[in-house]
């Protein structure tokens, strides 16, 4: 299963994809948290050093591409190959439970938790003035739409802030969408944004309050979003120890905030996998992306990529890792 968090800025989504990464991690199976905000801080809040960190998928997006397009026919090169790009017959493709393909045995390292960590990776020098994000973001997308991911299995995305994850078709890639909102105008903001442009892609989204200090935090956050309102977070010592750099397990955090991860991962796991939407939406996507630059940038008609005899699924034909 996959799930996304978004939010403001500052609203806490990375401290709750660590936290939620973390409690996943401890009930077994596999678990596998990328940090794909441009604001790479999903190692630390997970316990990583710097020096710890894995390679940058961003920085290696050809390696990737090469490995993904396999003997797909209908790829001519990896330079043809774009973030929205689906797999065919002849593409390699991606289970959690393997550890040593090409993918996650390169760019993946195991967290203090059990969990693997993938990360974006930050702009580098040659990036600034020229760059935008969204080229690195895009490895998380070809990752996505190469995965073969069923129950008891997760992918945890902290994604950049705000509504910027419309910028492409990654927030489709979601079996489910946590937006953290802290009890605020600005906060209930993004979550309108959010939940408007969701709606027309049929993307579940559920709200997560954060750093909630009472009753009437909570009723606030009811008052303006509804039912989407799934559980709160209060305001935590604990998880503050955790962003400060101390210390920092589990079985620190108050009884109520573990509670409420329960009640994510519950919620996770109710969600019904469409393999035939996550189709359907990858084709679409792509095909706009083509439409819109790529074609032009590849000197291709890209909707040649497309194999209509493919099927998204458990049931897809690929080549072995």
């Amino acid at each position: 299963m996959r799930v996304a968090f978004v939010g403001k800025g500052g609203s806490g989504k990375t401290t709750l994809s660590a936290l939620f990464t973390r409690y996943t991690a401890h009930r077994g199976g596999p678990v596998v948290a990328i940090d794909a905000d441009i604001n790479q801080h999903l190692g630390m809040a997970l316990g990583m050093g710097e020096d710890a960190l894995p390679r940058p998928m961003g920085a290696h997006l050809t390696e990737i591409k090469e490995y993904l397009r396999g003997d797909n026919p209908r790829i001519t090169s990896a330079a043809a190959m774009v973030k929205t790009t689906p797999p065919g017959r002849g593409s390699r493709l991606l289970h959690l439970e393997e550890s040593d393909d090409a993918i996650h045995g390169r760019f993946a390292v195991t967290t203090p938790d059990g969990a693997r960590l993938m990360v974006t990776g930050p702009f580098d020098e040659d990036d600034l003035g020229v760059a935008c994000y969204h080229s690195k973001v895009g490895a998380v997308e070809l990752y996505l739409n190469h995965l073969v991911d069923g129950a008891g299995e997760y992918v945890v995305v902290d994604m950049t802030a705000g509504a910027d994850s419309f910028a492409s078709g990654l927030f489709t890639r979601f079996d489910m969408t946590f937006l953290v909102a802290e009890p605020t105008r600005q906060g209930i903001g993004v979550y309108r944004q959010y939940r408007d442009y969701a709606a027309d892609y049929d993307v579940p989204v559920a709200v997560v309050g954060n750093k909630v200090h009472g009753p009437e935090d909570v009723e606030f956050l009811r008052e303006h979003v509804g039912d989407d309102l799934l559980v709160c977070l209060r305001h935590s010592a604990a998880i503050r120890a955790m962003e400060q750099g101390r210390p920092f397990g589990l079985a620190d955090l108050e009884p109520g905030n573990t509670e409420a991860l329960g009640v994510l991962l519950k919620h996770l796991d109710a969600q019904e996998k469409d393999w035939s939407r996550s189709g359907r939406q990858a084709v679409q996507f792509h095909l706009k992306n083509a439409e819109a630059w790529a074609n032009r940038a590849t000197g291709e008609d890209l909707a040649a990529q497309i194999d209509p005899e493919f099927v998204f699924g458990p049931t897809r034909v690929s080549l072995p890792g």
